[in-house]
C-alpha cells in the first residue's frame, strides 16, 4: 500500500513500512529522501515396626509402633538422612540461570517425592485432590505440558494412598515448539520505525548518504532538520522505540542491521548500511515489554547508501539470548540468531510502484524468532 502526502508544499511519496521513501525535500541544498521498509536434607527415617496384626509402618523417622491390629505410624524426620541427590537420580530437577532461585529438595524419599503426587504413594486424606505429574521435572508446567489431578484413595482398612493421575499432558517425542514443553519457544520482536533517510546534494542527484529517521509527535518518521556538514541524526531523537514478547524470561539482544542487497537471496558481500541493537532482562514470560530503544545512526559508506537507495536493500532482525530456564536462543553454533529480512524497494518504487523491484516491498516491522 502506498500512501501520499504533502511536505512542506512538496508532493511526497511514502510506501508505509513497506519501500523506501522519497519525501523530495531540499533543504540548504541537500534533497532529503526517507525510506521506509518492514516486513514484517531432606532427613527420613525407617519406617515403624508392625504390631500384632498389623503391617510395617512406612515413611522415614523413627516410627511408631502400631497396637494391636493397628497399622504402624509413618515416621518423621527425625531418623535417618536419605541423600538429596537420591531425588534426582532418574529425574533432574529444572535448570535455572535466572538471577535469583535454586533447587528445593522435596520431600518423602525417592520413591514417593512430595512434589509429585505418585500413585499409589501414602496421601494425608481421602478424598482430597492434588496437582500430579508423572512427567520429568524439567518438563513440568512449561510449553504445553499441564499437570493432572490425582485424588486421595483408600486403601485396606485404615491405608490411604493417591490415585491414577488424570489429565496430565507430557513432552511429545520429537516435537518442537510448544509440545516439546522448553521454557522457551518462541518470540516476537516489533519495531515502530524501520524507515532510513537518504541525502542528495541537489535535488533529483545522487544519493550520497544516509542517516536514521525519527518518530514526529504524529507518529511519523522523519528525516532530520536541519541537514547538517557532517551528517548527524535529529538531536535527542532515537531511531525507534521497540517491544519484545517471548514465552520464556530471560536475557536478550537483539539487532537490526540494514544492507544493501537482495533479502531473498542475501550475500556475504553485501554492504551494510547500519547496525543497531538492544538489550535487556525481560522478567514476565508472555508480557509484551518495551525494551530500550535502537539508537540513531549515520551510513558511513556513501556508495553503499547509493546502492541501497537505487536497487534496493533488506533489514535483517537477529537476536541472541539465555532463558531463565537456560534455553539458549541462538543459531545452534553460538551466534546471533537470523529471524527475519525485511525487503525494501528501491527509491524509484514510490513515483513508480509497477517498476522493476517493486513486487517484492514487505510491509511491518516485526520478526518472530
Amino acid at each position: 500500500m502506498t500512501l501520499r502526502w504533502t511536505v512542506w508544499g512538496v508532493v511526497a511519496g511514502l510506501s508505509v513500512t513497506a519501500a523506501c521513501v522519497d519525501t523530495g525535500i531540499t533543504v540548504g541544498g541537500n534533497d532529503r529522501d526517507a525510506g521506509r521498509g518492514g516486513s514484517t536434607g531432606s532427613a527420613d527415617g525407617g519406617g515403624g515396626t508392625a504390631g500384632s496384626g498389623g503391617s510395617a509402618g512406612t515413611g522415614g523417622g523413627t516410627g511408631g509402633a502400631s497396637g494391636s491390629g493397628g497399622m504402624a505410624g509413618t515416621g518423621g524426620r527425625d531418623g535417618g538422612a536419605i541423600d538429596p541427590n537420591a531425588f534426582w537420580q532418574n529425574d533432574p530437577p529444572p535448570r535455572w540461570c535466572g538471577a535469583d532461585g535454586g533447587t528445593l529438595v522435596p520431600g518423602g524419599t525417592p520413591e514417593c517425592p512430595d512434589d509429585k503426587n505418585r500413585q499409589g504413594c501414602a496421601c494425608p486424606t481421602v478424598g482430597a485432590q492434588a496437582p500430579c505429574w508423572p512427567g520429568l521435572r524439567a518438563n513440568r508446567n512449561l510449553g504445553a505440558c499441564r499437570d493432572g489431578t490425582t485424588t486421595c484413595t483408600q486403601t485396606g482398612e485404615f491405608g490411604s494412598v493417591w490415585g491414577a493421575c488424570m489429565g496430565y499432558v507430557v513432552p511429545t517425542p520429537g516435537a518442537t515448539g510448544a509440545a516439546a514443553c522448553n521454557c522457551f519457544s518462541q518470540g516476537q520482536w516489533f519495531l515502530a520505525n524501520v524507515s532510513p533517510c537518504f541525502i542528495r546534494q541537489t535535488a533529483g542527484g545522487p544519493v550520497t548518504g544516509s542517516v536514521s529517521t525519527y518518530i514526529d509527535d504524529a507518529g511519523v518518521a522523519r528525516c532530520p532538520n536541519p541537514i547538517t556538514t557532517p551528517l548527524m541524526p535529529q538531536p535527542g531523537k532515537t531511531f525507534t522505540s521497540n517491544t519484545l514478547r517471548v514465552d520464556c524470561a530471560g536475557q536478550f539482544r537483539l539487532c537490526y542491521e540494514l544492507k544493501a542487497g537482495n533479502g531473498s537471496a542475501p550475500s556475504p558481500s553485501d554492504c551494510s548500511l547500519a547496525k543497531v541493537c538492544t538489550e535487556g532482562a525481560y522478567p514476565d514470560a508472555g508480557a509484551t515489554q518495551a525494551f530500550p530503544d535502537l539508537p540513531s545512526w549515520v551510513a558511513t559508506n556513501p556508495a553503499c547508501a547509493a546502492a541501497f537507495a537505487n536497487d534496493g536493500g533488506y533489514g535483517e532482525m537477529t537476536v541472541q539470548g539465555l532463558s531463565v530456564r537456560c534455553d539458549e536462543v541462538n543459531d545452534g553454533d553460538g551466534g546471533p540468531k537470523v529471524f527475519n529480512r525485511v525487503t525494501y524497494c528501491p527509491l524509484s518504487c514510490n513515483s513508480n510502484p509497477t517498476g522493476p523491484g517493486c513486487a517484492n516491498c514487505m510491509q511491518g516491522g516485526s520478526g518472530s524468532f
